[in-house]
């Protein structure tokens, strides 16, 4: 089971960004390969509590561990800072400029296989495609190996030369009084070799824009927010890394008719005053197709009836939600006289059978409640 982060660096879950960044530049000075060569156990501490400061020093990685833990980081994609190209390139300014680490390892770790990038896209689909999925035809344009060069950056035949300004260290040394300090060699940008012959095609950055089509299945149950992976469908690798994945955020365009609550479909139907008093089967429309409702007599307008299992797929395979449909009766409107004539008729009826004390009774009590208080 993988250790809590604020343990390996111990501090508090409240503690601030300076001393998560303190105790990690004591952690890093401690286990530091250069400080420990061959000594297996000291490297294994040093990944850790560098995994645990790339966490706890960004805010978005941060909260998603506090809320879900590790699980919740490996879920939005994180996948840890990896080997020690990936730690050094990522907190050089917490060792390497600052401790003058790393020159010993970093001619050659620099020039080692560089993955790529991983790229985001967004779409959008509707709803019906949302809830019974769709697979989606997208053309991307996005930054590839070059075929030319196969991203090494040099022109075919050519290799990469040893940088004369910092002897192939990635880093140059200046004096500070009795200190010495370590930086970024400004001529290699750190990487320890210069390209002397650059490819034509790539101009010696080992990648080139790409227009290629990438088919997105994307599954019945989606919702807005969804996020699909596609991997090595992203950046493409540098002299021999691999492609980077690419990320598709999904989002949902908003139905006419329907509205969805997790795996539930809700929708309203009208239902004229009739229908509603006397009851009536009628035909509804489902996202699945078309389902007759039993409206029993007497149904009031806000009524809600419940068609098990015409919601939503859910995505983890737990069956189908239900689709809740709400009743709005309808008041007829633009009465000839015949039909005023037969509501008034209906109206007395009523009257006569004793319904309408409900309404008269809540008229009533309304009106004493009122007037008690005022009096």
């Amino acid at each position: 089971m993988a250790r809590d982060y604020y343990e390996i660096l111990g501090v508090s879950q409240s503690a601030g960004a300076d001393a998560i960044k303190k105790s990690y530049r004591k952690l890093a000075m401690k286990y530091h390969p250069d400080r420990n060569p061959g000594d297996s156990e000291a490297e294994q501490a040093f990944k850790e509590c560098t995994e645990a400061y790339e966490v706890l020093s960004d805010d978005r990685k941060r909260r998603i561990y506090d809320t879900y833990g590790h699980e919740g980081l490996r879920d939005s994609g994180y996948r840890g800072p990896g080997n020690f190209e990936d730690v050094f390139s990522g907190f050089g300014d917490i060792f390497g400029d600052l401790f003058g680490f790393g020159s010993s390892r970093s001619g050659s770790r620099r020039n080692g296989p560089v993955a790529g990038s991983d790229l985001r896209y967004d779409i959008t689909i509707s709803f019906m495609e949302a809830v019974h999925g769709v697979t989606k035809e997208v053309e991307l344009t996005r930054p590839d190996t070059c075929w030319t060069c196969e991203g090494s950056g040099c022109r075919p035949g050519y290799q990469r030369q040893t940088c004369p300004a910092c002897n192939g260290r990635g880093q140059v040394v200046r004096s500070q009084g009795f200190f010495q300090v370590s930086s970024t060699c400004p001529q290699c940008q750190g990487e320890g070799s210069i390209i002397t012959e650059p490819c034509d095609d790539c101009r010696g950055t080992g990648l080139v824009g790409k227009t290629k089509r990438v088919s997105i299945k994307i599954p019945a149950g989606v919702d807005s927010g969804a996020r699909m992976r596609l991997k090595g469908e992203g950046e493409g690798g540098r002299r021999g890394g691999e492609a980077g994945d690419l990320y598709v955020m999904i989002s949902v365009e908003p139905h006419e008719f329907f509205r969805r609550d997790g795996d539930d479909i809700y929708v309203r139907l009208p239902l004229a005053m009739v229908d509603a008093a006397l009851g009536v089967k009628t035909e509804v429309i489902t996202i699945h197709g078309k389902k007759t409702l039993s409206i029993p007599e007497g149904t009031q307008s806000g009524e809600v009836f419940t068609l098990r299992g015409e919601g939503v797929a859910n995505l983890r395979g737990r069956g189908r939600g239900d689709m809740h449909v709400e009743i709005h009766v309808q008041t007829p409107t633009d009465l000839c006289d015949k039909q005023k004539d037969l509501l008034r008729d209906f109206d007395t009826l009523c009257e006569e059978h004793g319904q309408k004390q409900e309404h008269e009774g809540f008229f009533s009590k309304l009106v004493n409640e009122v007037i008690g208080k005022k009096n």
